[in-house]
């Protein structure tokens, strides 16, 4: 797994890598019903399992391993995990977080298979598995209590731990990559982080790492209020292989981030904009062909290095960027200017 770094480096510096899509939006158009979630594993489990949409991977494995391979058919060099609710935080919603191992296992295997396969059929385009490690469905910077600011409902060592546990469950399945990725927290991103790397010490491992903020709203800031430079700032010693932002917004709204991440990072850059915004039926309405529109432009103006779709986007609009940066020259990551670069909410560069 750790010799995947140098090959993942050499492909990035020759050409734009395409990420897949959104594995929700896909779930949604099987219209699977509360016993397919539950399977027969879990047919007695006591609470609803429906819209837990990583248990699948042990209880409908032939949806998730049909959606990988449709990313992967419309062009998609990394895959990422059906994992963004693998953590006990997010499972103990269903009363399921002592099975987060296996969950997070078998997403990554699920994935891994899909990816060999495709790489044995065209040695020369390999498919690389990014192991996801999302947000969770706590903040450990910002109070859940109104009239209490001090309040947390979680804190940096429990998410370590959490983080920890993940991280070693999607290696175990055989990722390439590590993505921590929908950070509208970056104190929660630097627990997983932190996790990361002390999996990797203790366990004698060493994947890439990649990390993607979200920008919430038109404010042009995370959830716990950080600039796009300030997010930046705030994990560069991190050393990731990529940085960039996802979720949230459309490839229109969120282009003006797009440019500042590209002007600061000294790595490479990623970015999975959603299909728009979604409409008062909760559906997104961009179209395959909008959305390579403007992430053709971004590669053009030399923002990217890894492009792909979250939220709303489908197999079509992976095609359609993927054919709309082919030929399109990577961005260069910025040279180490050895600056002092602090952050609170704003970046502080001296």
């Amino acid at each position: 797994m750790s010799s995947s770094r140098p090959a993942i480096v050499d492909l990035l510096d020759q050409r734009i890598l395409i990420l897949d899509g959104a594995m929700g939006t896909m779930i949604q158009r099987y219209q699977l019903a509360e016993e397919d979630y539950r399977g027969d594993r879990f047919k007695d489990w006591p609470s609803d399992l429906k819209g837990n949409n990583d248990l699948l991977a042990l209880t409908k494995p032939e949806v998730i391993r049909g959606i990988h391979e449709q990313y992967l058919e419309s062009g998609a060099d990394i895959l990422e995990t059906n994992t963004f609710n693998g953590n006990r935080l997010s499972q103990a919603d269903y009363g399921l977080q002592d099975h987060t191992v296996d969950i997070v296992t078998a997403a990554a295997r699920l994935a891994r298979e899909v990816a060999d396969e495709w790489t044995a059929k065209t040695p020369d385009k390999p498919r690389f598995v990014a192991g996801v490690l999302g947000p969770t469905s706590k903040t450990a910077s910002i109070s859940p209590e109104v009239n209490d600011p001090g309040a947390r409902n979680t804190s940096f060592d429990e998410l370590v731990v959490i983080y920890a546990e993940a991280t070693r469950a999607l290696i175990a399945g055989g990722v390439d990559l590590i993505l921590i990725e929908t950070v509208f927290d970056t104190l929660n991103a630097k627990a997983a982080a932190f996790a990361v790397d002390q999996v990797f010490e203790e366990d004698g491992v060493r994947l890439p790492v990649m990390i993607s903020g979200t920008i919430t709203d038109a404010s042009g800031r995370t959830l716990s209020g950080q600039t796009v430079e300030a997010f930046y700032n705030s994990l560069r010693h991190v050393k990731p292989l990529s940085i960039g932002l996802n979720c949230a917004l459309g490839p229109d709204a969120l282009r003006p981030h797009v440019e500042d991440m590209a002007r600061v990072a000294e790595f490479f850059t990623s970015f999975h904009p959603n299909a728009g915004l979604p409409n008062e039926m909760g559906e997104y309405d961009m179209t395959p062909d909008e959305m390579a529109a403007h992430v053709r432009e971004w590669a053009e103006s030399g923002f990217v290095n890894i492009v792909g779709g979250c939220c709303g986007s489908t197999p079509a609009h992976i095609r359609a960027i993927a054919e709309a940066v082919q030929g399109q020259p990577p961005r260069q990551p910025k040279a180490n200017a050895h600056r002092l670069r602090l952050s609170g909410l704003e970046a502080f560069n001296a």
